[in-house]
């Protein structure tokens, strides 16, 4: 018995580009975490966190990057025990509230950020970077934008 696929035209168009954007998170995301962790030992969720490090320039709060990551709160605290342990952040105290601590990319951290995140874009270029244009990309963003502006609702 032949096998056959159902097409776009056979599925509703908001369940087609829902399944397209699990289908290209789980499938780039997967990607990524194989060469990042090949090349530098580093999966994809320690990156997420030295990516949203790298960005700021100040130290960032703890509870800031549980929000502004895709891990919940406690796999953040993992996630920077185990960078700290690495060498790769550091952990101090706030200066605005005694109950915070704040974590920022040492030295070593943020050399192997950039090793990283050049291995991260190698590996997307054939696969995205290389198949969108402008246009796409600031679709995608601003798809993504709606979306997380909307995520607890």
């Amino acid at each position: 018995m032949a096998k056959r696929k159902l097409t776009q035209a056979e599925m509703p168009v908001a369940d087609h580009a829902f399944y397209g954007l699990v289908w290209a998170g789980t499938v780039l995301t997967e990607r990524v975490d194989r060469a990042l962790t090949k090349a530098h030992d580093l999966p994809v969720s320690w990156f997420e966190v030295m990516l949203w490090l790298a960005s700021s320039a100040d130290p960032v709060p703890a509870s800031v990057l549980g929000n502004s990551t895709m891990l919940s709160r406690s796999q953040v605290s993992r996630v920077v025990d185990a960078l700290r342990n690495r060498g790769l952040v550091t952990r101090t105290p706030s200066a605005s509230d005694a109950r915070s601590v704040e974590v920022s990319l040492t030295p070593e951290g943020r050399r192997l950020f950039e090793e990283a995140d050049a291995t991260r874009r190698a590996c997307l270029t054939p696969v995205f970077t290389d198949l969108l244009d402008e246009e796409d990309l600031a679709a995608l963003s601003t798809v993504w934008k709606k979306l997380k502006a909307h995520k607890n609702g």
